[in-house]
């Protein structure tokens, strides 16, 4: 089979910086070519055009496009002729797209159209309980529409589409995103900073970063020595307005506070698993997610992960067992976790070491390539 990606995000050099979108994405690429299932990745929105092939995968950089008006509708419909041409060419059997502000809507393939729920503008919206633009749902429905598979990453983000886009539930496959677990390796997990508390990923309202700097500012409370590290680019925040939330959340801490927080901004990945290694715990008291990556690469790492307890993380995290979950407003239940954490060193790392084995059982990419490879192949023969 030859399966390609359509994707706004790619992890690489020379394509951009990648959320767990991209991280998602890749981690399956590349053990798909490992499977000798041919793979084109392609990526829309970029600066300009590129094509190249590194380790067996082939690129395909799309230039973002402009147009007076109707570019919503007139850039898919470049893309839509692109990807077509390349169909033919290269003699691709299935793409996948995501689901995010519906890139696949008026498109037409000769080939199935996956769609994975990474996480849909819908859905974000609609788990923040803010208003969404009506194009965005527009065009996101239309895409659902046009598709003929779907996967999602966790059973919560599987049913909660599924529910928001009026679709059968069954026709949603679930399959987790994997790691590579060969590039996840923490051999001291007793060798940390302690008191420290990392945190990856954007500083956008919807991550709980303001739930985290109540939760850093009670700890800091009890624990005078505590630091919070803070890893993943700035974005503007939408209830405010303002062009920076990292501005925001200074000015709704004190000075004391704020001096014992390191924002680092955005670091090559080689450098986070560092922080991570480096992290005395790992605090995720996210509002919105799909699965978040960070949450099981942390946990590779052999890292306690106390998250947030919105529907997809159970799927992840067993209470107590493997990481904690509390939701993101409870604050004092976080403290609660992290004190114990904290001051059970012992407790801590069988924690750590139970959630690394439950990476290995759900989330080991070598395990979770052959699941993705027998639906593909359903879904082509379906298509045939």
């Amino acid at each position: 089979m030859h399966i390609a990606y359509l994707t706004p995000e790619y992890p690489h050099e020379r394509i951009g910086s990648s959320g767990g979108l991209g991280t998602s994405i890749k981690n399956l690429a590349e053990e798909l070519i490992a499977s000798k299932i041919e793979v084109s990745i392609i990526v829309y929105g970029k600066h300009m055009s590129d094509h190249f092939k590194e380790n067996g995968i082939n690129f395909y950089i799309l230039k973002q496009k402009y147009y007076k008006v109707g570019g919503f509708y007139f850039y898919r419909k470049h893309i839509n002729a692109y990807l077509s041409r390349l169909i033919k060419e290269k003699g691709i059997d299935l793409l996948e797209a995501p689901d995010w502000t519906g890139i696949t809507a008026f498109m037409k393939f000769k080939v199935p159209l996956v769609i994975r729920f990474h996480g849909s503008d819908t859905y974000f919206c609609r788990i923040e309980g803010r208003p969404q633009k009506w194009k965005n749902r527009f065009f996101e429905t239309n895409a659902i529409k046009r598709a003929q598979a779907f996967i999602a990453p966790t059973n919560f983000a599987g049913q909660k589409s599924a529910d928001l886009f009026k679709m059968k539930v069954n026709d949603v496959k679930v399959i987790h995103y994997g790691l590579q677990l060969d590039k996840f390796e923490n051999p001291h997990p007793d060798n940390y900073q302690e008191f420290n508390l990392l945190n990856i990923g954007t500083l956008i309202r919807k991550k709980g970063v303001f739930q985290l700097l109540q939760i850093f500012t009670k700890v800091l409370n009890q624990f005078p020595k505590a630091s919070l590290t803070l890893i993943g680019g700035d974005a503007p925040d939408i209830a405010t307005g303002s062009y920076s939330t990292w501005e925001l959340m200074k000015a709704s801490v004190s000075t004391e506070v704020l001096s014992r927080i390191d924002y680092v901004g955005k670091l090559p990945y080689s450098e986070v698993q560092e922080r991570v290694k480096n992290a005395h715990l790992c605090v995720f008291p996210s509002l919105a997610e799909t699965l978040g990556m960070v949450t099981i690469e942390s946990m590779a790492l052999k890292k306690v992960v106390v998250n947030t307890n919105i529907g997809w993380a159970q799927d992840i995290i067993e209470q107590g067992v493997d990481g904690f979950m509390h939701h993101p407003n409870d604050v004092n239940a976080f403290l609660a976790s992290i004190k114990t954490l904290f001051e059970n060193k012992d407790r801590m790392l069988k924690i750590g070491a139970a959630a690394r084995r439950k990476v290995e059982c759900d989330f080991n990419i070598h395990k979770i390539v052959a699941t993705n490879i027998n639906y593909y192949q359903q879904i082509k023969d379906n298509h045939g």
